[in-house]
């Protein structure tokens, strides 16, 4: 519904309404807010080859409102970075339009403002205010599973493998992604900005691998766990959805609702926890360690849960001790994850004692999530 020709699409951006009744018109192609990416620009204005070199062109354009960059279908292999608030980023679908790139976290510093691998390794970065993107796959292809298969100690393998597909950097907010497929393996998306919301949309990967302190709603979506490679002992979890550091000032983290919580062949039964308490380790003035205050919110509410999903449904996780080591262990106990509503056979749950009673309903994460950002959606 987004193809067709009009006058009144800077209206409907305005208010944030991208997809809302009325919103169906675009600006026309030689308007100087509208770009194009294929592979063909003969004749075509404000036409660029690739997707970065058309944001570019738009973060130069002085005209205050919103830019539409519009990418034709095909395979870009890119990192690209959205530094422009105000920005539509939009593919051709989700089986058309590819965006992909293969860096990972070892050898990804140098992408990175502080030489950090991590979120160095994404592939499509967003750090700017009221960002939306639709109609793409997002994806790392670093090859995970061929690390993972080595076993430790060997000479080839990566000691850390993350490869982001998409970060949400620390200028980010009210950025909306919907109609999109996320799929990496661990650390497929970083959220590390302000809020985000993610509809009808596709996130796959297996450890850790939505993680992050900022806020994050993802709804109507399928949230997929992929299999590992490497030889774990019977019995022992292989893979976490999520990694929150939420800061204890902030009350919501990462929330999947009304989503699908699915797994590719070769995931086990039991096999994969909801989530695991990330402290990151942040420099104080008494030392480098893990962030006490990092305590990660998570919440699954009216969720199918296929039956790949831990009976325990959370799990622990290491973290840095003032004496450099990763023996600091944090416990989902003392951790703000909840769960409500689950249904399918990975629903069924025990008690393991989790203290946290003040987990908001759904009602106040959207009033939280949508304080002066209209819900894009509705």
């Amino acid at each position: 519904m987004l193809h067709q020709p009009a006058t009144a699409f800077a209206v409907c951006l305005a208010s944030l309404a991208l997809l809302a009744s009325g919103c169906t018109q675009i600006r026309r192609p030689d308007d100087p807010s509208h770009y194009r990416v294929q592979a063909d620009c003969a004749g075509v204005p404000r036409c660029h080859q690739s997707i970065q070199a058309a944001l570019d062109a738009a973060e130069q354009d002085a005209r205050a409102g919103w830019v539409i960059v519009d990418v034709a279908p095909g395979d870009y292999r890119e990192k690209v970075t959205i530094r422009r608030a105000l920005t539509l980023l939009r593919g051709s679908g989700q089986s058309k339009t590819r965006l992909h790139f293969d860096a990972v976290a070892e050898n990804s510093g140098r992408y990175h403002r502080r030489n950090w691998g991590t979120p160095g390794s994404a592939t499509l970065t967003i750090d700017a205010d009221q960002v939306t993107v639709s109609g793409f796959t997002l994806e790392n292809t670093f090859d995970f599973l061929a690390n993972d298969a080595l076993p430790d100690g060997h000479a080839a393998k990566l000691s850390n493998s993350q490869a982001v597909a998409l970060l949400l950097d620390i200028h980010s907010d009210r950025v909306y992604l919907h109609e999109v497929a996320l799929l990496g393996f661990q650390d497929t998306l970083f959220a590390n900005g302000r809020r985000a919301l993610i509809r009808r949309s596709l996130i796959a990967g297996n450890v850790d691998f939505i993680f992050g302190g900022g806020q994050l709603l993802i709804e109507d979506s399928v949230v997929r766990s992929r299999p590992r490679a490497a030889a774990l002992p019977a019995g022992e979890l292989e893979s976490f959805i999520t990694a929150p550091s939420t800061q204890l000032s902030q009350l919501v983290g990462i929330v999947v609702y009304r989503s699908r919580l699915e797994r590719e062949p070769g995931v086990r039964d039991g096999a994969v926890a909801l989530g695991r308490p990330w402290h990151p380790t942040t420099t104080f003035a008494d030392g480098r360690y893990a962030d006490p205050d990092a305590v990660g919110q998570a919440s699954f509410i009216d969720c199918f849960m296929d039956a790949h999903i831990s009976r325990d449904g959370w799990s622990s996780m290491n973290g840095t001790a003032r004496s450099g080591a990763k023996t600091d262990v944090f416990l989902p106990q003392d951790s703000r994850f909840f769960e409500f509503g689950s249904h399918g056979p990975g629903a069924q749950r025990k008690n393991i004692g989790i203290k946290w009673q003040e987990h908001p309903r759904i009602e106040e994460i959207r009033r939280i999530m949508f304080e002066g950002w209209p819900d894009p959606g509705h």
